[in-house]
């Protein structure tokens, strides 16, 4: 596979020498370092950079600021996010961000490596633990939020691809299990996210879990 170019943004330098130790083989690159989001993005605009492994809670620029900042001027950049904050709080405000991404510092070396690889790909990735954070939120809740406006209903093929998202699925899995064409694929998401209010594929994950739209999510 294609070598997958890593940014490296924590504060804690002895923390970015310790994933590079490992990260820095076959398949992936560290590429740069930054101890906070702005470091990061000076970074970002002299050099190509695939995924983006940063850190929340940093001086100067946050995580959260960093990731809206990438996901509006560098979209081609996937983001993940590498913490210690297992806040139902702060998972949503980095997925909202635009994070493809969320795991914990505790992590394995396996697991971190199955994570930038997923999200390199545009797939969504969160540890089990962050999963259940989420999970534990949402039942939290008496019923899903409140939109502004009101929803409109998904017509069968938007549910189909919604479900597949939900599944992780890449567009071209989903161009090819539907028999349709990338460009399709893209223009239905786009049309979700318009439908749904959400800002992106993580919003959209959420919204069909909050509405238990599927029974095998």
């Amino acid at each position: 596979m294609d070598t997958i170019k890593i940014l490296l943004v924590d504060d804690h330098s002895m923390i970015r020498q310790g994933l590079k130790s490992f990260l820095d083989s076959d398949g992936f690159k560290i590429i740069g370092e930054a101890a906070n989001g702005a470091e990061a993005l000076k970074f970002m605009a002299h050099k190509q950079v695939d995924v983006l492994v940063t850190d929340i809670m940093m001086p100067e620029m946050d995580g959260i600021e960093l990731c809206k900042e990438v996901s509006k001027t560098y979209p081609s950049v996937n983001t993940l996010a590498l913490t210690m904050m297992n806040e139902n709080y702060n998972i949503k405000k980095m997925l909202n961000a635009g994070a493809k991404g969320y795991i914990l510092k505790d992590c394995t070396q396996d697991e971190l490596r199955n994570a930038i690889k997923a999200v390199s790909e545009g797939k969504t990735f969160y540890s089990q633990e962050v999963t259940s954070i989420i999970m534990e939120g949402l039942s939290a809740q008496p019923s899903p939020k409140a939109r502004l406006v009101t929803e409109i209903p998904l017509t069968k093929r938007e549910n189909e691809i919604l479900h597949l998202v939900c599944k992780e699925k890449s567009n071209q899995e989903i161009a090819d299990e539907l028999f349709i064409s990338n460009r399709t694929v893209e223009a239905h998401k786009r049309n979700l996210l318009e439908k749904t209010g959400c800002k992106n594929i993580a919003g959209l994950v959420l919204y069909a879990v909050e509405r238990k739209l599927y029974d095998d999510l």
